[in-house]
């Protein structure tokens, strides 16, 4: 090999990282539009059971379909917004006059009575407050920030959520739309499979997000219907914010554990620990565990059954790696990566031994 064809193979190398690098600019560059677009196609999937129904059930047109669906989403979002602005709005009223002195003493208080209580009925807690000091160490002062956050990202949210629709609305009336930008960017010969590809994949994924939101819809019902019972403020903010974390497998469901219990003591922070904190907070964690066991033994089954088609040990060895090497992330698109990649893989190598195995209930 002469010095030509070396430098030739140099400059080619370069060449080819030198437009990885720009392309992984340009991505980086438009994360947001790409955000929107994913977001869109959700919506999109999760819309088109509603806009199939119109059509064929009520014989609609296309274009009044979409429209309905739309109309109907953008209700459904009205409403989560309507949920939280009262609570929004009356934080930002007490934001000027929040004291922080009282928020930490109203939180040690509270942490207080549990270490006495559990003291008195000589339960070692591990540590006291007096020792640690570790509520000191907390610096509450970041809560008005936070909230001030909010105010500040609902202008970003708006221009999101108009985009987010917008798109909808046209990959919802041109279905097709996606599928062929997809396409544009098929090698020749891969078009037929990559269409079967597309239309199984769209399917599978339908199926999921529509059982997603029954999923949410059971465990919020369930959640405010316990927290009602038991006179808890704010009870189906509360209960919304729990059952969304349920997207998040696994980890979701510790993490609205610990809200709701928590957001359960602090509503009665006032009262007496032992005759009425302590008996509610039990009865909403039994609430908050039976929404969990109906969750892991009927929603989850009936989901992973029905739409994406794999084992329950399966899917928790996908989300496992994927919480590993993607965090929170990860464990939130685990699932629906999965299963395109699975479709993928029965179109294009289903003579493969191991292909067959992961495919055999697609």
């Amino acid at each position: 090999m002469n010095s030509n064809a070396i430098t030739k193979g140099i400059l080619k190398a370069v060449g080819i990282l030198f437009g990885i690098f720009l392309l992984l600019l340009f991505i980086y560059k438009i994360q947001s539009v790409i955000a929107y677009i994913t977001i869109a196609a959700i919506i999109s999937l999760i819309g088109l059971p509603i806009v199939r129904f119109l059509k064929n059930k009520l014989k609609f047109n296309n274009s009044f379909s979409v429209i309905v669906t739309i109309t109907i989403l953008i209700g459904l979002v009205i409403g989560l917004i309507g949920l939280f602005i009262p609570l929004i709005i009356e934080q930002g009223q007490n934001l000027s006059l929040l004291n922080i002195d009282d928020l930490q003493n109203n939180i040690e208080s509270l942490y207080q009575k549990v270490v006495s209580y559990f003291s008195l009925k000589n339960i070692d807690v591990g540590f006291s407050l007096n020792k640690s000091n570790f509520l000191s160490k907390i610096d509450f002062s970041i809560l008005p920030n936070f909230l001030n956050s909010i105010f500040s990202g609902l202008g970003n949210f708006s221009i999101g959520l108009f985009s987010v629709l917008f798109i909808s609305f046209f990959l919802l009336k041109d279905s097709k739309l996606l599928e062929e930008s997809i396409m544009a960017f098929v090698p020749s010969g891969k078009e037929d499979g990559s269409k079967r590809s597309l239309h199984k994949i769209k399917d599978l994924l339908s199926r999921y997000f529509v059982g997603l939101i029954f999923q949410i819809l059971i465990l919020f019902v369930i959640y405010t219907t316990v927290l009602l019972i038991v006179g808890v403020d704010n009870a189906i903010v509360i209960a919304f914010l729990c059952a969304l974390l349920n997207l998040i497998p696994y980890v979701g469901p510790l993490i609205g554990g610990i809200l709701i219990m928590f957001l359960t003591m602090t509503s009665f922070i006032g009262s007496d620990f032992q005759t009425v904190i302590l008996p509610k907070t039990i009865y909403v964690m039994i609430g908050f565990m039976a929404g969990q066991l109906i969750d892991n033994f009927f929603s989850q089954p009936v989901i992973f059954s029905k739409s994406v088609k794999s084992h329950p040990l399966e899917i928790f060895l996908v989300i496992l790696i994927a919480g590993i090497l993607f965090g929170i992330l990860g464990l939130i698109i685990a699932i629906p990566i999965y299963t395109a990649i699975k479709v993928i893989l029965k179109e294009f190598l289903s003579d493969n031994k191991i292909v067959k195995q992961l495919t055999k209930n697609l």
